[in-house]
């Protein structure tokens, strides 16, 4: 095989961003998390290793509706779901609706490589996580301030809405054409209890094949599901389709039919990059090489030299 260049490529989660501040944060955010992710990958570690340490950091980034950011169910709770899944031999792992546990992508990089499972739920799989050292956080530690005044909102409405920002992600790539992607949320705002979203869904939310591309999703969660977004984006690429050009014919052909917005990041197995949304906007950000790209805006495309 070819060497390729490797990549690293995150997105902060596609939706309702009418700030221009917040959006300009998102993009900063989305930034660290390429630039962690790819120093990862060239300093040894795997494209596994990558994507986990780029979207840990954006768990751990308040701004993003993951982890510490993590949006309100109904009942005034946090509950996340995440997936990872490597290319070379289509392992994967998932977990949905767990709550008080800081990384939610590290619990399911556990589940794919400690067990023959894909997707652990609720209390198994915070008792899987405690069995392997995992220290969960006080009940409620989730919370914010910030979420809790976005759900009291959400109930003065007293309709659904949905969130103002979808999930995160990353897909990598490294110099042997080896893929992985990961993505991680907290669902959507005023969600029931023991909701699961298409982030937990190998094919929706998350996929990766050595031989065609990795992709990570975001957007209106049951829509992506019904669509197989991920999954769908991946066989546009087998049939012949270009990484942006599957990405984005996926997304408008998803919007068209079901008349809901998404987001996506993909990498072909050649290093072809791919971005798409059919929401007003969608944080993102990759590294390849000595450049940094990123954007927030449709059909608007920045980079600097690192």
């Amino acid at each position: 095989m070819a060497s390729v260049e490797p990549v690293v490529f995150v997105h902060g989660g596609a939706g309702t961003i009418s700030s221009d501040a917040k959006a300009r944060q998102l993009v900063e955010g989305a930034k660290r998390a390429a630039r962690a992710g790819y120093k990862t990958l060239t300093s040894g570690g795997s494209v596994v290793d990558a994507v986990q340490i780029a979207v840990e950091l954006m768990e751990n980034d308040p701004i993003f509706n993951a982890g510490l950011g993590s949006v309100l169910n109904v009942e005034g709770e946090v509950e996340m779901d995440a997936s990872i899944m490597v290319g070379a031999d289509l392992s994967a792992g998932a977990v949905t609706v767990v709550k008080d546990i800081k990384n939610p992508i590290a619990l399911a990089r556990l589940v794919m490589e400690k067990t023959s499972h894909v997707l652990l739920a609720g209390d198994g799989a915070k008792k899987f996580a405690l069995s392997h050292g995992m220290v969960p956080l006080e009940p409620g530690a989730l919370a914010t301030d910030a979420t809790r005044e976005a759900l009291d909102k959400w109930r003065a409405k007293q309709s659904e809405v949905p969130a103002v920002l979808g999930t995160v992600g990353a897909v990598a790539i490294d110099s042997e054409g080896r893929l992985a992607a990961a993505t991680s949320t907290g669902g959507r705002e005023g969600k029931l209890a023991g909701r699961s979203s298409d982030t937990c869904m190998i094919g929706s939310g998350t996929y990766a094949d050595d031989k065609i591309g990795a992709v990570s999703t975001t957007g209106h969660g049951e829509t992506i599901a019904k669509f197989c977004l991920a999954h769908a984006i991946i066989k546009a690429m087998e049939n012949g389709e270009g990484a942006d050009r599957a990405t984005n014919s996926c997304i408008e052909k998803m919007t068209e039919r079901l008349n809901n917005t998404a987001g996506a990041i993909t990498l072909s197995c050649k290093g072809e990059v791919g971005v798409g949304f059919s929401t007003n906007r969608m944080s993102w950000a990759y590294v390849k090489g000595d450049q940094l790209h990123f954007g927030v805006d449709r059909n608007k495309k920045e980079f600097e030299k690192l």
